[in-house]
């Protein structure tokens, strides 16, 4: 058999997300917690405008999933540690040798590399867990990888981070040729594209320490949109022209060279934690739609879901403030994970 991950402009079935429960991310006090249930409710309920939405829900949260849930959210109960479900789920896949066969890679999770704060017992078992709720057939790895840390533009290219996979926390014995084979067998990819690190925040107490869906993404095959920073005063600004300069003649599986689009980042600087890593980049593709990050800038929102618009012809982009997510570690990207339609989709 062949596993391949679709592009995430394919055909959906659905997409997981987990619903928010006590701990690190949720928040200190009432207020903080509220913030970011409200914001993980209203990306569920706002992709359920475009296609069906399934929310694993800790059994702790059953009554408050039920009374923030739109009806069009169908809940699935398991025990959680955290809530993002584009890093603790499978990675699905399918078969072109057999048509109407799903997969579902289940990665090796700690944590993000084992920090010293996180928990990861519950949420290690998510990824068979949902492989199962969806019928599909479990790849297994033993990588240490998440979700977040790999975008695909389902024709055999992936976007990778060299401080993700080849961290001692998660990969001590790795090279770069052990990951690409291993990407080969579980998502089809044959052809690795390396970036050297991801966004400043990143490398912070709570961050990934470099995922992929906050730096770049792959709208289409030869085409590459690049989060960008103007401002000299951001760390990020040096970051991404390191970042550039490492993508500057690389090509895809196809043999195209990139061509690089940027979606630049709003003006808001720094919020109470130091710099942001407010970004356009981590949106999620879902059918007939586009979800992007919003940041309370209608400037910069608009010109961002232009650009969006533009890279995804033919869908409507719908903005959603990510800012409660953004400042827990992620954005709308992160907190989500779509599942290909094997059977023709919609």
């Amino acid at each position: 058999m062949t596993w391949r991950m679709p592009a995430e402009t394919a055909p959906h079935e659905r997409v997981w997300m987990a619903f928010p429960r006590a701990g690190h991310t949720l928040g200190e006090d009432a207020v903080s917690a509220e913030e970011a249930y409200a914001a993980w409710a209203a990306v569920a309920n706002a992709v359920a405008e475009f296609e069906p939405v399934v929310m694993v829900v800790d059994p702790s949260e059953r009554d408050r999933a039920r009374r923030m849930l739109g009806g069009e959210v169908k809940q699935v109960e398991a025990p959680l540690d955290d809530f993002w479900m584009r890093d603790i789920g499978p990675t699905f896949v399918v078969d072109d040798e057999r048509p109407g066969v799903l997969g579902a890679v289940d990665w090796v999770f700690n944590g993000w590399g084992a920090p010293a704060w996180a928990s990861w017992e519950r949420d290690r078992e998510i990824g068979g867990f949902v492989a199962d709720e969806a019928g599909a057939e479990r790849v297994s790895s033993l990588l240490v990888n998440e979700g977040g840390a790999i975008h695909v533009d389902g024709e055999g290219t992936v976007l990778v981070t060299e401080t993700v996979q080849l961290d001692p926390g998660r990969n001590p014995h790795a090279d770069k040729a052990r990951v690409e084979a291993e990407l080969r067998r579980t998502i089809g990819a044959t052809r690795a594209v390396w970036l050297p690190r991801g966004l400043t925040r990143d490398y912070a107490e709570f961050g990934t320490r470099g995922h992929v869906d906050m730096v770049a993404t792959i709208p289409s095959p030869g085409r590459l949109l690049l989060h960008a920073q103007p401002d000299p005063g951001h760390p990020d600004h040096a970051v991404l022209r390191e970042i550039r300069a490492a993508l500057a003649g690389q090509a895809d599986a196809g043999g195209r060279t990139f061509e690089i689009v940027e979606i630049p980042a709003p003006p808001t600087l720094r919020d109470a934690s130091g710099f942001v890593d407010w970004n356009y980049v981590n949106h999620l593709v879902v059918n007939g739609g586009v979800l992007a990050c919003g940041y309370g800038d209608a400037r910069a929102d608009a010109v961002a879901a232009g650009i969006l618009a533009e890279a995804y012809p033919g869908r409507r982009v719908v903005t959603v403030d990510a800012r409660p997510i953004l400042a827990r570690g992620g954005g709308i990207h992160c907190v989500t994970q779509q599942q290909p339609a094997t059977g023709g989709g919609r």
